[in-house]
């Protein structure tokens, strides 16, 4: 099973500019989560930040009893081995084979024999659906293989997390759908907590069990994905419905006076699309059920009489339509 990630008042800046502050929120054991928010709110530096690779001005980051952002270099780097790391252009080496870029972390962290290598190699390669492509180089293959290849090498060191930075970028919506079902796929069989970095709404809709927001250098929000999915916090109902009034402009937050013009000016207002909520994505027939569905929505039933109306409703058709009307963990 994946491991816990608590993360306490992290605050990151570089220089005099505060890329995003005091957030706190926990990644359950096993569980997929996703982050959402716009170009340029640090994303990618929040995930560089839970392995340790940038170092957060203030807060902690708790994984397995090792704070990455405070402990000594030797804990923070042993501790990087509960790691999977899935780049968003697949971080290959194009003058190597699939194989051997998918062995390279293998050969450099571990003492394994070729044989044993060559064993775990094509099982990952297997798992996401490359079986028989090893001896291909990068270059040789669509982008969408190559992203796969990137996942099998976050997973060929066992990992207890894997974070995803974008792995939707670059691939149209027909390779979007089979990633994101992959990713399922994979979660089912090793239970490994997931974080996926994205701001594709399909993959935020139909993938994690929970959804956080950056935007503002703050935390909007964290928690089961249909209480965002439902959310008319402004900032949240602009991204989700791809509406240009609403506090996001082109190239950063609009300013006071921007949106109460906005505000005022009826006239220029798109009227909001319904944002019909999809059931969550479940593993592809012949998996194993995922083991962190079941512990999520016991999770979730505690919450549930303090979450808004319109989250609870979701949560409810999102069981009903998985089975039929009876409750995914069992409960009465």
């Amino acid at each position: 099973m994946g491991i816990e990630v608590v993360v306490e008042g992290l605050t990151k800046a570089f220089g005099p500019q505060t890329i995003w502050r005091d957030v706190t929120l926990t990644l359950p054991a096993g569980e997929v989560s996703v982050m959402l928010g716009p170009s340029g709110t640090g994303k990618t530096v929040f995930l560089k930040s839970l392995i340790g690779l940038l170092k957060p001005e203030t807060g902690r980051v708790m994984i397995d009893g090792v704070d990455m952002v405070n402990d000594p270099d030797r804990k923070v780097y042993e501790a990087r081995k509960l790691f999977g790391l899935m780049f968003q252009d697949g971080a290959l080496f194009g003058s190597l084979s699939l194989f051997d870029n998918i062995a390279f972390p293998l050969r450099e962290h571990t003492r394994k024999k070729e044989k044993e290598i060559r064993r775990i190699v094509l099982e990952r390669m297997e798992m996401v659906g490359l079986g028989g492509q090893e001896h291909k180089l990068p270059g040789q293959i669509s982008g969408g293989m190559r992203k796969r290849a990137g996942l099998a090498r976050a997973l060929v060191l066992d990992p207890k997390i894997i974070l995803c930075d974008e792995p939707d970028s670059g691939l149209d919506p027909v390779r979007t759908a089979y990633l994101s079902q992959l990713l399922i796929d994979v979660n089912a069989r090793i239970d490994a907590t997931m974080l996926i970095v994205t701001h594709n709404i399909e993959i935020a809709a139909t993938v994690p069990d929970n959804i956080g927001m950056l935007f503002r250098r703050d935390l909007v929000a964290f928690g089961p994905r249909e209480v965002l999915l439902t959310s008319e916090e402004p900032v949240v109902a602009q991204f989700l419905h791809g509406n240009r009034h609403g506090p996001i402009g082109m190239s950063e937050e609009k300013d006071a006076a921007t949106l109460a013009a906005e505000a005022a000016d009826v006239r220029n207002r798109v009227p909001k699309r319904g944002f019909e909520i999809p059931p969550q994505l479940r593993p592809t027939e012949g998996m194993p059920p995922r083991a962190a569905e079941r512990r999520h929505a016991e999770r979730v039933d505690g919450m549930l009489p303090k979450l808004p109306y319109a989250a609870q409703q979701a949560i409810w058709a999102n069981r009903n339509h998985h089975d039929g009307g009876g409750r995914v963990h069992g409960g009465s």
